[in-house]
């Protein structure tokens, strides 16, 4: 990235000169080697400022594009704000959205897609893996039934590229969400995977001003960070099955150690189905707050969010069902490619000691 910022100065879009030009193979080599990432032409990637501008870009898209069609989306109750904030506001502009639920495991049945559809149905939007709880929809399955309908099937795999494999053409998938910083590129740039055929996918633009990206998105482009996320795939992609083998030996030697420390812990999501470097925990008769201020020393999450006047457990645990008290006493995990055995055997002995002194002075220990 570090020439794009001095040296090579210049507009990608700017085509009278050797600045631009410069800039643009920048973009360009960025935008095949994503491409090739995922089993898709160059062409077919747009890039924007990453995984929740795609969504939005992808969802008011196609609902803005196929009005007249249609006015109907499906989604799922675990989805990312970033898919159900733009489905609310079409629902506010009179679409109709329905949000399916999913199983104990976070899981969403292709029969319930295929029983929500309709005459007016002009979208699917089903992420991946889910960011919390790390559990994969059967993505497969579903891009089946919205090929057989001949509905559009987008996917934020923000969370799955990069970590699994990813293939547009066996996946069935027309639209895809992607995010640079979640496979350890720059932050601030993503991309959009745009069919090109079989169907040709045509958007209506969020954002007018020019007609970049193929006029999906307009704007001058962040050629640094076209760069660095082009070179991000490329190391993603060099050993996926091996750093995912070792990832997940990571992640069981961490809720093995946990669980055979503590008694009453539980996984949330699929034991199996799920991103190998993800681990959410519930620990019962314990606070998530108070237990992240136990174990500051490890950068970890609460499936709690605060709001300005409470505090409300995570929609995603709400949705598989989790009791409030156990939702709010979760922990998520991230082990990656930079994590090691002693983090993984530190952060397991962290959480053992604070879950340990919280429950000896808990108020909730007889509830």
């Amino acid at each position: 990235m570090l020439p794009y910022f001095s040296e090579v100065f210049g507009n990608a879009a700017s085509k009278s000169h050797s600045f631009g030009w410069r800039a643009e193979e920048a973009v360009d080599h960025g935008r095949r080697k994503i491409a090739s990432a995922i089993g898709a032409q160059s062409k077919e990637i747009v890039f924007t400022s990453g995984a929740t501008e795609s969504n939005n870009l992808a969802i008011l898209g196609v609902a803005r594009m196929f009005a007249e069609k249609g006015q109907h989306v499906i989604t799922a109750a675990t989805e990312h704000k970033a898919v159900l904030d733009p489905c609310h506001e079409l629902e506010r502009l009179g679409y109709r959205i329905t949000i399916l639920p999913v199983d104990r495991f976070g899981r969403v049945s292709p029969d319930d897609v295929e029983k929500s559809i309709e005459p007016g149905t002009i979208l699917i939007s089903l992420m991946t893996a889910n960011n919390e709880i790390g559990t994969f929809h059967p993505i497969a399955d579903i891009g089946k039934i919205a090929k057989k309908h001949g509905i559009l099937f987008h996917t934020d795999a923000a969370q799955a590229i990069g970590k699994t494999p990813f293939d547009v053409g066996k996946l069935g998938v027309d639209l895809v969400s992607i995010s640079a910083h979640k496979l350890y590129g720059p932050k601030g740039v993503g991309a959009l995977y745009i069919r090109s055929r079989s169907p040709r996918v045509r958007l209506h633009p969020v954002v007018f001003g020019g007609g970049h990206e193929r006029g999906f998105r307009p704007g001058t482009l962040n050629v640094p960070g076209a760069a660095g996320f082009g070179k991000a795939v490329e190391i993603a992609a060099k050993d996926p099955a091996d750093e995912s083998k070792r990832i997940l030996l990571l992640r069981s030697r961490l809720h093995d150690t946990i669980t055979q420390g503590l008694p009453d812990v539980h996984l949330n999501g699929h034991p199996t189905e799920r991103l190998p470097g993800n681990l959410n925990l519930s620990f019962e008769r314990v606070e998530g707050e108070a237990l992240l201020m136990g174990i500051k020393d490890v950068a970890v999450s609460s499936g709690s969010a605060c709001t300005s006047a409470s505090l409300e457990p995570s929609h995603v645990l709400r949705a598989l069902g989790v009791p409030d008290p156990l939702a709010h006493a979760s922990i998520r995990y991230g082990i990656g490619r930079f994590t090691t055995e002693a983090e993984i055997d530190f952060a397991a002995q962290a959480t053992i000691t604070a879950v340990r002194r919280l429950r000896e002075t808990s108020p909730l220990l007889d509830s």
